[in-house]
């Protein structure tokens, strides 16, 4: 497995429990989808698997790890190219190799013009394709992604799709994390659907349509039905 999780309860106090009885594995070399209306407890079970939240119960089995937040997060003070500098003090990369993939994944996302300039002054899509090359940037055993295509224009979220699906290739696991629930329905291998902080469903999309009772039902419609009615959690 690239990720187990086995999660009984999570949340931000010991009174205050958002997610419940969550259990789900991603496996190398595929691409799953975590979907879930706002405050359903997504962030709450991303920040779980990374050890963020303290107050859990349960067990999480984690390899070696890449995480794009849904808010991108910068040192101030630092430029585009002293992030990159930094990044690749902590990575056991030979600074060629390294140089090398730092040049083509800025120029896939448009940065190369921008690189001596202030990561915190940019645009929210511009950060966001910030985030995107420091995860690819690792060649991680599995890659968090937290609502990736937020502020993305459609060059820079076709790149993004390129990536996801080499490294998929590579055989990491992703377990992504995206309300853009067309695109997800292309690109993902399986789903989990959460609902309420529960696990309302997860197969493909195939058995999605199958419990829903929709043949031909896009992903959106699947979930309305599915958490209409919670006697479906499994």
């Amino acid at each position: 497995m690239a990720l187990e999780v086995d999660l009984q309860s999570s949340g931000y106090n010991a009174h205050q429990n958002v997610l419940h009885d969550i259990q789900f594995a991603v496996e190398p070399g595929e691409v799953v989808g975590l979907i879930a209306p706002n405050g359903a407890g997504k962030s709450t079970l991303i920040k779980s698997i990374l050890g963020i939240i303290k107050d859990v119960e349960g067990e999480m089995r984690l390899k070696d790890y890449a995480y794009i937040p849904e808010r991108p997060i910068f040192y101030e003070g630092l430029t585009l190219k002293e992030h990159l500098d930094f990044l690749s003090s902590t990575l056991d990369i030979s600074s060629e190799r390294f140089n090398e993939k730092v040049e083509k994944l800025v120029r896939d996302f448009y940065l190369a013009d921008v690189m001596l300039q202030y990561p915190e002054s940019f645009s929210k899509g511009m950060q966001q394709k910030v985030m995107l090359v420091i995860a690819f940037l690792k060649e991680a055993a599995v890659y968090l992604i937290d609502e990736p295509f937020m502020g993305l224009d459609p060059k820079s979220m076709k790149k993004l799709l390129q990536y996801v699906e080499r490294k998929k290739n590579d055989g990491a696991g992703i377990l992504m994390t995206t309300h853009v629930l067309d695109t997800a329905e292309k690109v993902c291998d399986r789903f989990i659907l959460l609902f309420n902080g529960s696990i309302v469903f997860q197969g493909t999309i195939k058995d999605i349509r199958k419990a829903s009772g929709l043949k031909q039902g896009s992903l959106f419609d699947c979930f309305d039905v599915l958490t209409e009615d919670t006697s479906y959690v499994r």
